[in-house]
C-alpha cells in the first residue's frame, strides 16, 4: 500500500493525538516529544534521510524514586513518505542536575512509500534510548537514538535507525 507524505503525516499525528484522547487526566506528568534527525536504513538500497517523529507520553503507572514508568504512543514519518505508528511502555531515570535517561519499545505498525525501505513486515518494534536534561521551562530536550525491527518475526528483518535530537514539552 502506497502513501503519500502527507497521508503519512496526517495519520501520524491524528493517532498519535487520539492516543492522548484517552490519556489519565493528570495533565502535569504528559509530555509531547517532537524530534528530528536522520534515519539509516540498514538495507543498502534504502533511501536513507530525515526523519521527525512525535511521541506523547502519558502520566507515569509507576514510580520508584528516581525511575518512573508509564505508557506511550508515537508516530514517525521519513522524507521519502515512510510512516510507523505505535504504542507501549517509556520510561525515565531522573539524574543529578536535571540531566535524566529515557527509554521505550513501542510496538506498531510501518508503511514503506518505497519498495527498497521494505523492513519485511508491517509489523514493527521502535526501540529507543536517549539522554536529555530538563531546563528551567520545564521543556526537555534530549539526544535518542532509536532502532526499528520485527524482531526475526519475518524471513526479512534489514531494520531502521534513527538518531534524532528531541524536544520534550510537559502539557
Amino acid at each position: 500500500m502506497k502513501l503519500t507524505k502527507i497521508q503519512c503525516l496526517a495519520a501520524a499525528v491524528t493517532i498519535t493525538l487520539g492516543f492522548g484522547a484517552v490519556a489519565p487526566s493528570t495533565a502535569s506528568a504528559q509530555s509531547l516529544v517532537f524530534g528530528a534527525g536522520f534515519a539509516d536504513f540498514s538495507a543498502g538500497e534504502a533511501d536513507d534521510g530525515a526523519i521527525v517523529s512525535l511521541d506523547y507520553l502519558y502520566t507515569p503507572f509507576w514510580e520508584r524514586g528516581a525511575l518512573s514508568a508509564g505508557w506511550g504512543a508515537t508516530a514517525a514519518l521519513t522524507d521519502s513518505g515512510d510512516g510507523f505508528i505505535g504504542g507501549g511502555l517509556a520510561g525515565r531515570y531522573e539524574l543529578k542536575n536535571n540531566w535524566f535517561l529515557e527509554g521505550s519499545v513501542m510496538p506498531g505498525a510501518f508503511f514503506e512509500n518505497e519498495p527498497e525501505n521494505d523492513l519485511g513486515s508491517t509489523f514493527e518494534i521502535r526501540s529507543l534510548i536517549g539522554v536529555g536534561k530538563t531546563l528551567r521551562s520545564g521543556n526537555g530536550i534530549s539526544l535518542a537514538i532509536s532502532h526499528k525491527s520485527n524482531a526475526s518475526t519475518a524471513d526479512d528483518n534489514p531494520g531502521l535507525n534513527a538518531i534524532t535530537l528531541r524536544w520534550h514539552k510537559p502539557l
